[in-house]
């Protein structure tokens, strides 16, 4: 790969020497980065070395590292895991640029510590002819008695549950969104178990009525070719909830320029390319999640499925609930 060093491990003195390079922390998977990384570099000429790993295992090594910290750039997924970051002190200040005034404030935290990539929903996915698509299309009905018996949905130690969570609280209340909680779990058709992936395929199986998972999970299995794939694909429904109420929930990946960032410069060529009409684009084709610039269109395949309502609710509030989402899920009995 051209000009593109996937490093897996780095040193101040490295980077000491390196005239021209950003240096990113990502938890994001490296097929998901590296070819926007690549593009980057030939654009721009800056060397770009790159860490990944889980966004617990980077915050903790950037806390580690502290002043010496190499990392210029930490890459996360989910609102919660961005203001751990922030709450670690590891993310410096965002500058004052025209390539963040493109972002809807809602996308970018108040501090300033981190600003959103690209979005994702999470919504709901039904078996077709088994389930009236009426009956799950808000967020209360996943916990409605009416469909005891019929869900599939990820554990609660899923940092996309307790988000979810966390919107609930500040939108319904704790009381309401304990019960809701506690309606959930009487609904499982199982006890938790896999990815997001894993629930819709579990529908497609017959083993539940519906789930609840992340929209870009079911953009792939649209998109492959696979014939297992499709035929998962032909007997599942998605639905966009809360369309008459507050709107789908909404979660993202992100980025921040790290504290003691040693190239904070490119750092922001980097972030701004990021969040360039190109690089929306590619996140949106190549893993079909949606771009966080306005006029930048969807995946195709997405595009199918039509324009929604989206919940309003800065991501920022998804993290500062996040200990209290946990502990609802919790008392609950959610796994």
């Amino acid at each position: 790969m051209k000009n593109l060093l996937v490093a897996l491990s780095l040193s101040a003195a490295s980077v000491a020497q390196a005239a021209d390079v950003v240096n990113v922390y990502s938890a994001r998977k490296e097929a998901l980065i590296l070819p926007l990384l690549e593009q980057f570099t030939d654009r721009t000429g800056v060397e770009v070395r790159l860490i990944t790993g889980s966004a617990d295992e980077l915050v903790t090594r950037l806390k580690t590292e502290d002043v010496a910290s190499p990392a210029d750039l930490f890459v996360t997924v989910d609102a919660g895991r961005a203001v751990r970051a922030q709450q670690a002190g590891v993310l410096g200040t965002l500058p004052q640029a025209d390539f963040l005034d493109r972002v809807p404030q809602a996308y970018i935290d108040e501090k300033r510590n981190w600003v959103a990539l690209s979005l994702r929903a999470r919504v709901m996915f039904y078996a077709k002819g088994k389930i009236d698509p009426s009956d799950i299309d808000t967020y209360a009905e996943v916990a409605d008695p009416k469909n005891q018996g019929k869900l599939c949905i990820r554990s609660s130690g899923n940092i996309y549950n307790q988000s979810l969570v966390g919107a609930m609280l500040e939108n319904e209340g704790a009381e309401a969104t304990e019960a809701w909680a506690k309606g959930v779990v009487a609904n499982m058709a199982r006890q938790p178990a896999g990815g997001d992936t894993d629930q819709i395929r579990a529908v497609a199986a017959g083993v539940c009525d519906f789930a609840v998972a992340n929209t870009y999970y079911f953009g792939r299995l649209l998109a492959s070719d696979k014939p297992e794939d499709q035929a998962v694909v032909e007997k599942v429904g998605m639905i966009w909830p809360d369309q008459e109420g507050r709107g789908t929930h909404i979660n993202a990946s992100m980025a921040g320029i790290t504290r003691y960032a040693p190239n904070r410069e490119n750092a922001e060529k980097l972030l701004a390319f990021l969040l360039s009409d190109e690089a929306q684009r590619f996140y949106a084709e190549i893993n079909h999640e949606f771009p966080v610039i306005q006029g930048v269109a969807a995946s195709k395949t997405m595009q199918t499925y039509g324009d929604f309502k989206r919940d309003a609710l800065p991501l920022e509030v998804l993290g500062v609930n996040n200990a209290a989402a946990v502990k609802t899920m919790d008392r609950a009995g959610w796994q």
